[in-house]
C-alpha cells in the first residue's frame, strides 16, 4: 500500500496542516476524524487495515483529513463567534486547498465519510456542497449544529447545521434534484452512547423522506455502541455495498 504523510502551509486557516493518503489509484474517500481526532486515527484504530484490501485492490484511495475541533465545536466555553469563524475557516481549507490538491482530475468526486464527529463532518460537507461528492456514508453522526452552540445562533452556525438548512431549503433548490441522484447512507447504532446520535439520525432521515430524497439509513441493533468495534464492522459492510453497486451500476 502506498502511504503519503504532507505537511502544507493552509492560507485559509494560516497555518501547517497535515494529512495522510493511503493508496493511490481508485475511487477518493476523503475521511474525517472523531471529536478532537487527528488525521492519524484512521490509521490507529485500524480503519484502514480493515479497509486494506478495498486499497490495495485499487478499488479507494483515502485521504486522512484532519480536524481543528478543539478549537471549535469542543471549545464550548470559547467565543462562540470566533469557534464558528475559525470552523468556516477549516471548511474552506477543506474545500478549496485540499480537495484540489488530492483530486486526480478536475471533476472527479468523493466518498466522504466518517465516525461520530466526523460523521457530522461528512454530513456537513455533503449537503453543503454535493457537487464535490458523489457519496455520503456517515457513521454515528450527529446534524445539527446547536447541539455544540445552546443558546447561540448566527448565520455561521445556521450553515453548518443540515438539519437546519436542509429543512428551510427552497423546494425547487437545485440541490436537491442533486442529492437525489447522490449515494447517502447514513448508520447508526442503538446501543451505548448513540442515544443523541440515534435521535439526530432519526430526524434526518424523515426530512429526507419529506425532500424525496433517497437515503439508506441504517440502524444497526442495540448491542451496536458507540465506538472503533463497531466502526470498523460498519464501514467495511458498507463500502463491500458501495464498490459492488459502483462495478454494476454507478459510473462516476
Amino acid at each position: 500500500m502506498n502511504i503519503n504523510y504532507v505537511k502544507k502551509y493552509s492560507n485559509a486557516l494560516g497555518r501547517d496542516m497535515e494529512y495522510k493518503t493511503y493508496g493511490d489509484k481508485g475511487h477518493p474517500v476523503l475521511v474525517f476524524p472523531s471529536q478532537d481526532g487527528r488525521f492519524y486515527d484512521y490509521q490507529d484504530f485500524d480503519m484502514v487495515g480493515v479497509l486494506s484490501s478495498f486499497i490495495d485492490k485499487g478499488k479507494i484511495r483515502l485521504i486522512c483529513a484532519d480536524s481543528i475541533d478543539r478549537e471549535t465545536w469542543s471549545d464550548t466555553q470559547g467565543d462562540h463567534h470566533r469557534r464558528i469563524e475559525l470552523h468556516e475557516r477549516w471548511y474552506h481549507y477543506i474545500v478549496d486547498e485540499l480537495i484540489p490538491e488530492v483530486r486526480h482530475f478536475s471533476n472527479e468526486t468523493f466518498i466522504v465519510t466518517g465516525c461520530s464527529m466526523g460523521g457530522y463532518h461528512a454530513g456537513n460537507f455533503f449537503f453543503r456542497r454535493p457537487d464535490l461528492f458523489d457519496t455520503l456514508l456517515a457513521l454515528s453522526g450527529l446534524y445539527y449544529a446547536g447541539y455544540f452552540f445552546p443558546n447561540y445562533n448566527d448565520p455561521l452556525v445556521y450553515d453548518n447545521s443540515p438539519q437546519d438548512f436542509l429543512r428551510q431549503m427552497p423546494d425547487d433548490h437545485p440541490y436537491w434534484d442533486v442529492y437525489r441522484h447522490r449515494r447517502i447512507i447514513l448508520c447508526v447504532g442503538q446501543g451505548a452512547w448513540e442515544d443523541e446520535l440515534l435521535d439526530s439520525t432519526r430526524q434526518m432521515d424523515a426530512l429526507l423522506k419529506e425532500k424525496n430524497v433517497p437515503a439508506w439509513i441504517d440502524y444497526w441493533g442495540h448491542d451496536s455502541a458507540h465506538d472503533w468495534a463497531w466502526w470498523r464492522k460498519q464501514i467495511v459492510y458498507f463500502m463491500d455495498h458501495l464498490l459492488t453497486e459502483e462495478a454494476v451500476e454507478y459510473v462516476i
